[in-house]
Order: structure tokens, then sequence, then C-alpha cells
């Protein structure tokens, strides 16, 4: 089910009213019922998989939290690792690592080839997988305790507003507020309202009316320009964030009607002044999640020069990795963990770490120059293989075709993309539904009217998917 369709928009307040009419204890039941739902109308036999997930981190957590020593819970933590990633492996990267199994296997001269497997990729596994495996981890470090009513558990593991794309929540955030008596509240149901009427103008109105633009370019760039071509590759990076945005921004709200919060997964990434600023904005709960369950663990930066450069190196290539199976998506976190390094060392040589105040002249400066740096790192992203981004910076470079089809974009999404980029700037450390809720009211009705006429007159022809989901 989609956020962005009739199904949801008949699903949400029947779960919100039935929520707040029946009795508290059984609200985590109807809960369930509903995240269950939720996943089975995409494709009802994979919710055994979620089944699985939950009842094996579950059981591992039970037995871990009744052992005293970190030696004694391990065989229980190895079994909820290898569960979960076999799972992952199985259904995402089998394929992947079998098909360049059989490339080696050519080159030395081996005849065996492993055979594929025939099995459609399930949605939000990497996020559902990354999110129960943080509880396991937490309970074999002691960090959280187990908890003992698996009908939580399971909901904590597939709360549907967060189910399929993200935020990835922690236990201890998420779980003791599904167990809240929750009272319906009028600021929680006008904020989770204008969360979900913005979230829906940026992926309905601003992302989908992008999303048939850059796919013309990344299908056919040879038939563009190379103006044309930047064009496609600016426009991407705004498609991308403008995408997962909306979904974030929609899954918030949808929680927030339950009197649940869940955690901002985007702070204005493109007004970062470096790299390592635009990850602490960007997909902020996989990023959190690197950081405390890889590269702390790995020493982080408590190590050697040349150990913190590996450190960075193999979390940039498994955050590549989790994205997709192909190498286009291990390239592009290579890229990223290189540029990060290199920015810090720049930093580092010219004392360039002077905090520019927001909006400033050097500010603005330093966010253009990370907003084209990671333009140009979105190409691979984008790109089916790397033989395809490659082809496109080539083109780039290029007077272009003798006959080139030219990039046409039309009045209203320049309008609307504008309009969200203004929205962006305005947002800078702020959230919407806070913001808007303190503007006069004529006003805040004015910005309600806007998004709601965008909504009904200027959305996509094409219901195109949330990227995200494919992850």
């Amino acid at each position: 089910m989609l956020f962005n369709t009739i199904d949801f928009a008949i699903f949400l307040p029947i779960v919100v009213i039935s929520y707040y009419l029946i009795p508290y204890k059984y609200r985590w039941v109807l809960l369930l019922a509903a995240s269950y739902y939720f996943y089975m109308s995409w494709k009802v036999e994979y919710i055994l998989l979620i089944v699985a997930s939950t009842l094996v981190d579950y059981i591992s957590g039970i037995k871990m939290g009744q052992l005293e020593n970190r030696r004694s819970r391990l065989p229980w933590l190895i079994l909820s690792i290898c569960v979960n990633l076999g799972l992952l492996f199985s259904f995402k990267y089998f394929n992947f690592a079998t098909e360049n199994l059989n490339l080696l296997f050519q080159k030395v001269g081996l005849s065996q080839e492993i055979p594929a497997m025939s099995l459609l990729l399930p949605v939000g596994i990497s996020f559902y997988t990354f999110q129960t495996l943080s509880y396991s981890i937490d309970v074999y470090f002691g960090r959280q305790k187990a908890e003992k009513h698996l009908g939580y558990f399971a909901l904590y593991v597939s709360f549907f507003p967060q189910l399929v794309a993200g935020p990835i929540e922690r236990f201890s955030r998420l779980a003791p507020q599904l167990k809240l008596r929750h009272k319906l509240s009028y600021d929680n149901l006008t904020n989770g309202l204008r969360l979900i009427l913005y979230g829906l103008f940026i992926k309905m109105v601003v992302a989908d009316n992008i999303s048939g633009i850059v796919d013309q370019v990344y299908a056919h760039p040879e038939n563009f320009g190379s103006i044309d071509i930047l064009k496609g590759i600016m426009l991407y990076s705004f498609q991308i964030y403008s995408d997962f945005f909306g979904y974030s921004t929609i899954a918030i709200g949808s929680a927030l009607l339950l009197g649940i919060r869940i955690m901002d997964n985007f702070k204005s990434p493109y007004l970062a002044k470096n790299i390592s600023e635009f990850w602490q904005r960007w997909h902020i709960s996989l990023s959190t999640w690197f950081r405390d369950y890889l590269y702390f663990p790995l020493g982080g930066n408590r190590v050697s020069k040349y150990r913190w450069v590996l450190n960075i190196l193999v979390v940039f290539l498994i955050s590549g990795l989790w994205h997709g199976a192909n190498w286009t998506f291990i390239i592009w976190g290579l890229l990223f963990g290189l540029l990060y390094m290199g920015e810090r060392l720049v930093n580092g040589a010219f004392k360039l770490q002077k905090v520019h105040s927001a909006y400033s002249a050097g500010h603005i400066l330093l966010a253009i120059k990370t907003f084209f740096l990671v333009s140009i790192l979105w190409v691979f992203f984008r790109s089916q293989s790397f033989e395809g981004a490659i082809s496109i910076f080539k083109l780039l470079f290029q007077d272009g075709p003798a006959n080139p089809q030219y990039l046409l974009i039309p009045l209203s999404t320049w309008i609307f993309l504008m309009l969200f980029i203004v929205s962006d700037i305005l947002l800078y450390n702020k959230r919407f539904d806070s913001w808007v809720g303190r503007l006069p009211y004529l006003l805040r009705w004015v910005i309600y009217g806007v998004l709601i006429f965008g909504i009904i007159v200027f959305a996509g022809v094409e219901n195109f998917p949330f990227i995200y989901f494919q992850f």
C-alpha cells in the first residue's frame, strides 16, 4: 500500500478512529493487525519474512536477557544476525553474488555456473532488518532490556508508518511509545495532518513531475546536449530528495495522528556546508545506525590514521551496498567515503573549519559546493550500470548529438520546485508542522490552499513508486 493512494486515504482514518475508540489494552492488537495488513496489501506471502525475523529476534532477546555475560549471549546474537542477514542476502544479494562469481569462474576457466533465483525483492526488507538487528545488538551489550511481550515487539518491528522505508527506529525510542495510553490531541491531529499534506505535495507535485523528465535523460542520454544532461543530473538531486523526504514526512505525520513521535529523517541536507554535515542531515536514521553499530565498533576515530581511513571506507562501502545489489551503489559509497576524507584533510590543512552562520555568504557558497558534489555522485546512484554512469559524464562534456532533443520542463514544474527549495531554506533546522503552526491564521490557510491546489491540479500524471521502496 502506497501513501499516495486512495487505499491509504481510506486505511489511515479507519485505523486512527478505531485506535482512539477501542479500549487501551487492545490497541496494540489493532496496530499490529493494521501493520500486517498494510504490508500484505503488497504481497501476502512475504509477511512470513517479517514474522520469521520477529520470532527469531524475540526469542534471541529473551534468551540473551536471561544470561549474565556477553560470552554466553553471543550464540543468540549470532543466530539473530545470521537469520536476518541471511534473509536479506537471499532476497537482495544472492543473484548479484552469483553473477559476479560466475564471471570469475569464466575468467579462471571453470565451467561451473551457479543458477540465479527468481525472487521478488520484499519491500522494506533492508529497513526492518536493520531495525530489528539494532534491538538484538543492544540487548547483547546490555543497553536494552529484552522485551517480554511478543505482541509489542512484533509491533515495533512492523509499525506501518515507517515499516517499508523508515525512519529506522531504535527500540528504546519507539517501543515505549507504543505502550503509552495516548489521548486524542488536537495538536497531534493538526500537526499530523499538516505533515501529511506537505509530504503528499512534495512527493506528488514536486518529485513525480520531475521523475518523468529525469527518466528521459537517463534512458537516452545520447539524445540530449550537455546543458540538458546537466539539468537532468541536477533535477535528479531534487527528485530523490523530495521523493524520500516526502515519504518520511507522511510517515512522521501518520504516526503523530496516533500520538507516536518518530524521528526526523531529513534536515535540509542540501544546505549542508560539507559532506560530513550532509550525512548528518540526509537519511539520519541510517547514518546514525551505521555510526553506532558499525563505525564505533570498528574503533571510530580513536584509532591510528590508517585504521580510521579503513573504518571510513568500510562504512561508506557497506552503506552503498545497503542501497542495492549493483556495482554502481558500491562505487557511489566508495566515492562518498573518499570525498568525505578529502574534505576532512583539506579543511584541516587550510583551517577551513570555521562555522559560518546560517544564510551567510560563506554558508551559501559552501552549500552550493556540497550540492554540486553530491549531485555528481548521484549519477552513479541513478545509473543502471557503471558504463551508463560513465556515458553520462562523457556526454556532459561533449557538444551533443547532431539533432538533440530538448529537455522540456513545464513552467509549473519550475514554480513548484522553486517553492520547495524556498520552503527547505525557510525550514532550515525547523519542521513544517511547527513552523506553519506559528504563522498568522490567514497566511497559514493560504499555504494550505496552495498545497491542496497543487496536489489536485498538478500532481504527476503517472504515479511513480517511492524510490526508496526498492531498497
